[in-house]
């Protein structure tokens, strides 16, 4: 054997454990520098309408990501990142659960890019087959969420997508029928955020907002 020269030291067996723990801080790090850009991004896409569709209300308009490929692209990758960075390679979701109606506008692309299933939410009456339901409060009355029987086995991970947070009804009725049918709620993802309307307070899971929260007075198309 050898003896080790000032040109050839020992290795150190603790740089075998710490290359690929700094391999991981860097793209970890990386993943979060790209988010933060696609966020301001995406927000400077955002067209405000005041008082509209009454006096008092300012009107946020997520449209234009849609029109746009490029936004829309990165709208998905910022949506991936999320997914990435919050549940890890072994709590990916197995299904993604999307609201009627603008939670399938981005939820089967998320669905997609993350290797998961996509599963419709909608309106009573709306969907063939064996259902189940759940009700939710709306300002002026009842209304009421339904999800086919078979499109969540038990024991598969679900994130709950929708445009919009306001007060959290329907996105709790959604999170209802996801346990009825035995799925494990990982959380839910919204765009955006009526923060004064405190809807996350009415969900029992992790909820993450991809653009900053709406001020009071402001609501979407």
């Amino acid at each position: 054997m050898t003896d080790s020269t000032s040109a050839h030291p020992p290795r150190d067996p603790r740089d075998a454990t710490e290359a690929p723990q700094e391999r991981l801080s860097a793209s970890a790090a990386s993943g979060s520098s790209e988010l933060a850009d696609l966020r301001m991004r995406l927000h400077r896409s955002l067209r405000q309408y005041p008082d509209f569709p009454s006096p008092g209300v300012l009107f946020e308009d997520i449209l234009p990501i849609f029109a746009d490929p490029l936004l829309h692209k990165s709208l998905v990758r910022a949506l991936e990142l999320h997914v990435t960075e919050s549940y890890g390679q072994k709590q990916t979701p197995d299904v993604i659960v999307g609201l009627e109606a603008r939670g399938f506008l981005f939820g089967p692309s998320l669905a997609l890019k993350v290797g998961a299933g996509f599963v419709p939410v909608r309106k009573q009456g709306k969907l063939p087959g064996p259902t189940e339901t759940a009700v939710f409060q709306k300002e002026y009355g009842k209304d009421f969420f339904q999800i086919q029987s078979d499109g969540i086995k038990p024991g598969q991970r679900v994130l709950i997508v929708d445009d919009i947070i306001a007060t959290g009804g329907s996105a709790a009725a959604a999170g209802s029928l996801v346990k009825k049918l035995g799925g494990i709620l990982l959380g839910y993802v919204f765009i955006l955020e009526l923060d004064f309307l405190k809807g996350r307070d009415k969900l029992d899971a992790p909820v993450h907002t991809l653009l900053s929260s709406q001020e009071e007075n402001s609501t979407k198309t």
